[in-house]
């Protein structure tokens, strides 16, 4: 499966408490048990008035389909090219 990052404005989403957030977790599990197609939700954060999701599918029609069951918007859906962090240094070739 492809991996993408999801852009999702909602204002005050950083004053969403944890009740609110379990919720829209709940919301996005129905979702992706409701797809019949391979999806996972690997992680979401929360910054300002925005939700940053990580989303792995076969398509952007999916994470489109997944936003639209789930009541959620998708301002942004973009495949995410590769990763890497702190341990990538020490991978690099001479």
């Amino acid at each position: 499966m492809k991996r993408y990052i999801i852009e999702r404005e909602i204002p005050g989403a950083s004053e969403l408490s944890q009740a609110e957030l379990a919720e829209i977790a709940a919301k996005s599990n129905s979702a992706v048990e409701s797809l019949g197609v391979p999806y996972r939700w690997i992680t979401s954060y929360v910054a300002g008035d925005k939700m940053f999701c990580v989303h792995e599918a076969e398509s952007e029609e999916a994470i489109r389909e997944h936003a639209r069951c789930g009541g959620f918007p998708a301002n942004r859906v973009t495949l995410i090219a590769n990763e890497f962090g702190p341990q990538t240094a020490g991978n690099a070739s001479t």
